[in-house]
Formats: C-alpha cells, sequence, structure tokens
C-alpha cells in the first residue's frame, strides 16, 4: 500500500494544524494531491486504466473545489498551501 497510516499522519501534521486534524482543507489537499500524483505514475504505465483514470478526474475536480473555497475563505492560507504543494508551474 503506497499510503499507510503513517505516512497520513505525517501529512496531515505537516500540513493542517496538528497530526489529528484530518478536515482542515489544507490537509485535505494534501492528501489529495499525493493521490493524484500516485494515479498520474499509475496511468503513465497503465495506459488503458479507464476507471483509474475516472477516479484522477474525480480526485482533481475535488481538490479544485477545496482550492475554490480557499480562495472564498482565506487567501494567504490558499497561496501558502499552493507554494507549500507546487501546484502552479
Amino acid at each position: 500500500m503506497y499510503l499507510t497510516s503513517e505516512k497520513k499522519t505525517e501529512l496531515f501534521a505537516q500540513h493542517g494544524k496538528s497530526a489529528t486534524d484530518t478536515g482542515s482543507a489544507e490537509g485535505q489537499i494534501a492528501l489529495f494531491t499525493l493521490r493524484i500524483n500516485h494515479l498520474t505514475e499509475h496511468l503513465k504505465r497503465n495506459k488503458k486504466d479507464h476507471s483509474t483514470r475516472r477516479s484522477l478526474i474525480k480526485l482533481v475536480g475535488k481538490r479544485r473545489s477545496l482550492l475554490d473555497y480557499l480562495i472564498k475563505k482565506d487567501i494567504t492560507r490558499y497561496r501558502a498551501i499552493i507554494k507549500e504543494l507546487n501546484l502552479r508551474k
């Protein structure tokens, strides 16, 4: 499994308010980004895996929704998470 519970708690501790704060927008965006990167690598190897492609598109949409929420709520938090995760190139 590429995403263990230890890795999740480390991810939430790094990007959320605490290790147990799994509901914050920053923590969720970081988790979605990790999963999106993993699925992207999987699809590079398995080009015909359409169910995974659909899951990837849904995840990107969920992350986009959370990013839009952060823009409306607090632009500084949005800019910080974009910079931390290198989402804009």
